[in-house]
């Protein structure tokens, strides 16, 4: 049976389990929107922003560690730290590693060394908030084009206003990159004198917030991209704004003709789907093709979504999660009309990237989805959601939260092994292994 037939026509019951396994990990609080530490803001050459704050301690260690127990037991390696915030991870054909680091530089691993030359030159970036350089990815015919593909917040006119825009270059695997232009800006400008909580634009929290912007190439070589709210929920339902969806794009940043909103009056072209508060992970199922999203919630709600053409996932008009004073989001937790997600969490654990695995080393993985989590008490882990041959979630676990780190990002890398990017001012790359 299809995964997407067997999603559909459990779509209740999935969500009655995402519930109850979510009452597993609940705690008190309130779960807001991950905000990095003003420690963190130290933008790259070429960026605007910064920030002073306590000086930050490296709380990571050196490793290696045997972490869990039983099927979930594994082995943690670091493969490189002295990232500052890394973002975004692209694994080359020679072996080596891409990393974005979120103040606005992109660089290189080989062989475990981290490059100290960023490479460059990038376009001027808003490095302030949850803004800078986000991610990064390779064209599909990489190898022969060396296209690379640079997520980030664009600066606008007026000081702190930004959007989304998405960069390709070409890349020879030196310090340089040519060629250089934007294929996306985003219509998601936000931010700057006269926005925010009380100025009546509808804002709900900081413009320098809910960017998304995750970047993922399909089987036909389509380039689909996130793009957040920006703390502005009404946006998200406004069919003629970038804000809270999910574009689709060619790899030249056009508009495919068999987008489903092309042609009608009122929508943007590029809008693959829409409702969304802050998907940050993104991330096709190997195994069947279809397209996956980790989203943000409020408080509660953080969402594992199945990605349809020209669907309407609800944000900010129903969701799982709360209000930050305890009401009802909208109308309420659900209404016809709008997809429900597979999988959810209350409460929040500010839940980030996300991959499937296929690899032949975890093979009691194979057909599980890996998130990774950034939220204090209830996040700062790896979660392995496991579905069943029907394709149906059936359970979860928790991994790595012995060393308490926000996971900003998991990938299947290509020799088989999960990589994780540690959102910390003193980043790392891991890379988990199986059990020695």
């Amino acid at each position: 049976m299809q995964l997407t037939r067997s999603i559909a026509m459990t779509a209740s019951w999935a969500v009655a389990v995402g519930a109850f396994v979510g009452l597993a990990f609940e705690t008190s609080g309130t779960a807001r929107q991950a905000q990095p530490t003003a420690a963190a803001q130290t933008p790259a050459p070429g960026a605007r922003g910064g920030g002073r704050g306590p000086a930050p301690t490296d709380t990571l260690g050196t490793g290696p560690w045997d972490l869990g127990t039983g099927r979930g037991r594994v082995h943690v390696e670091v493969v490189t730290k002295g990232l500052d915030h890394p973002w975004g991870i692209a694994f080359l054909p020679d072996g080596g590693l891409l990393v974005t680091e979120r103040p606005g530089r992109l660089r290189v691993v080989r062989n475990g060394v981290l490059d100290p030359a960023p490479i460059g030159p990038l376009p001027e970036m808003l490095a302030t908030g949850l803004g800078g350089l986000l991610d990064v990815a390779l064209h599909p015919r990489f190898a022969e084009n060396r296209l690379i593909y640079l997520a980030y917040s664009k600066p606008g006119a007026g000081q702190g206003n930004a959007t989304t825009a998405v960069f390709r270059a070409r890349w020879d695997g030196g310090a340089t990159l040519s060629d250089g232009r934007d294929i996306l800006v985003a219509d998601a400008y936000h931010g700057g004198p006269g926005t925010g909580p009380g100025s009546g634009d509808g804002s709900l929290g900081p413009a320098s917030g809910s960017y998304g912007s995750r970047l993922a190439f399909d089987a036909n070589g389509f380039l689909f991209v996130t793009l957040g709210d920006r703390n502005i929920p009404p946006k998200a339902q406004e069919p003629a704004s970038h804000i809270g969806k999910i574009l689709r794009l060619r790899d030249d940043g056009t508009v495919p003709p068999d987008n489903p909103f092309v042609g009608r009056a009122g929508y943007k072209p590029e809008i693959y789907t829409l409702g969304h508060r802050n998907p940050l992970g993104l991330a096709f199922n190997p195994v069947t093709n279809d397209l996956w999203s980790t989203e943000q919630g409020p408080q509660g709600g953080d969402e594992l979504n199945l990605i349809q053409a020209g669907k309407n996932y609800g944000w900010p008009r129903v969701s799982l999660g709360r209000n930050y004073d305890g009401t009802r989001v909208g109308e309420g937790f659900t209404a016809a009309g709008y997809e429900e997600p597979v999988v959810y969490w209350v409460p929040a654990i500010a839940i980030s990237g996300l991959t499937f695995y296929n690899g032949d080393k975890f093979p009691q993985f194979k057909g599980h989805a890996f998130v990774g989590g950034m939220r204090n008490n209830t996040g700062q882990h790896l979660q392995r959601v496991q579905f069943n041959a029907q394709g149906l979630p059936t359970g979860r676990e928790l991994m790595l939260q012995e060393l308490r780190q926000r996971m900003r990002e998991v990938k299947q890398g290509p020799d088989g092994f999960l990589y994780v990017l540690t959102d910390e001012t003193f980043g790392a790359v891991l890379r988990v292994e199986p059990p020695r």
